[in-house]
């Protein structure tokens, strides 16, 4: 297919291949692609609305087996820096949140070897207890794969139990590259691509919304990411329970994969592309965290919708030498300056 008949397919809301997706990468230039990803936005999302949510990332241990290459922020077991939270400081960290005008936390951790199942329907039924109006957005596919490898049981049991204590969402966490290739060679400890995918599938059939993620700009190629893509777009196709895909550069600091980072261009081009490619998922989010503002702004003339979490808390990408903060205020005042309306929503999109 020629590239002006996938220009037309665009401008038609047709469907793209993985084939086209590569043309388009390859032959339009930066600025093109931008405005061809915000055209889609507004055919999917008319209104000048860009959202966000405030919640805080809440990481209740960084000891982790599963040793991934990417990674800053974890520590082997019985390293002395190791930590698992306790119940005050989960509390304590809950109450800041609430203070704040937080609706929810990201509850993600390493894969503590130690720690049983129960820990984490203990640690759920205990924050519900204490804080019942606030949304756990928590564990994402590898952590509930681990859950099931330590307690003998199934996913689907796995995810049951969890609910049932009080889980509300899932992150789209652990997702890097979909591609298992890639998986085995910079995190070879952890879910494989179909597992990850089969924790997502069951979540959404048990009714639980998740979002769903890309870490980019390591050691895949531009046909991995395009797989990756188009595997997040084929389960949304049979649950549609993906409210937003998330993609964000690898911070390369203080990791073992010394790789150029990824330039404000690529990501940009690359978020496009996920606009352009993932026709059946509703919300695109811009990664100010990763990029910092000035970038997450342009962001929303690149497909992006939405501006992601205020993270009071962040751990992770911070780890790797990279940290950007903002308060609701400067959330606001960038939407506002990019000509957009900011308003506040839950985790499933509906507006506060």
């Amino acid at each position: 297919m020629s590239f002006d008949e996938v220009i037309n397919k665009i401008e038609e809301g047709k469907r793209l291949s993985r084939e086209e997706a590569l043309t388009l990468w390859q032959e339009t230039d930066f600025h093109s692609l931008g405005a061809l990803a915000r055209k889609v936005r507004f055919r999917l999302h008319p209104e000048r609305i860009v959202t966000y949510i405030v919640d805080r990332n809440i990481n209740y241990t960084n000891i982790c087996l599963s040793g991934c290459k990417f990674c800053a922020y974890y520590r082997p077991p019985g390293a002395s820096e190791g930590y698992v939270l306790s119940l005050e400081e989960l509390f304590r960290k809950i109450e800041e949140t609430l203070a704040l005008g937080g609706t929810q936390i990201l509850l993600q951790g390493g894969l503590h070897p130690d720690l049983p199942f129960e820990f984490y329907e203990e640690m759920l039924r205990a924050i519900k207890e204490r804080f019942p109006e606030i949304h756990i957005h928590g564990f994402s596919p590898p952590e509930i794969c681990h859950f099931a490898k330590i307690s003998g049981l199934s996913i689907e049991e796995v995810l049951r139990r969890l609910i049932q204590a009080g889980l509300d969402s899932i992150p789209g966490g652990g997702a890097e590259i979909l591609v298992d290739r890639i998986r085995q060679k910079i995190s070879p400890h952890k879910c494989s691509a179909d597992e990850w995918l089969e924790v997502m599938r069951t979540a959404h059939r048990l009714g639980l919304k998740t979002t769903a993620t890309m870490m980019f700009g390591h050691i895949e190629t531009i046909e991995d990411r395009i797989e990756h893509l188009e595997r997040i777009r084929a389960l949304q196709d049979e649950t549609g329970g993906f409210t937003a895909f998330i993609p964000w550069p690898f911070q390369p600091g203080n990791t073992e994969l010394r790789v150029p980072k990824v330039l404000p261009v690529e990501y940009l081009k690359m978020l496009a592309l996920s606009r352009l490619f993932l026709d059946n998922v509703p919300n695109i989010q811009a990664s100010w965290v990763t990029q910092g503002p000035k970038v997450a702004q342009v962001a929303l003339e690149f497909g992006a919708n939405d501006f992601g979490s205020t993270m009071i808390e962040e751990n992770v990408v911070a780890a790797a030498g990279v940290s950007h903060r903002l308060s609701i205020e400067e959330i606001e005042k960038i939407i506002r300056d990019a000509g957009y309306i900011p308003r506040r929503r839950r985790m499933d999109y509906t507006l506060i």
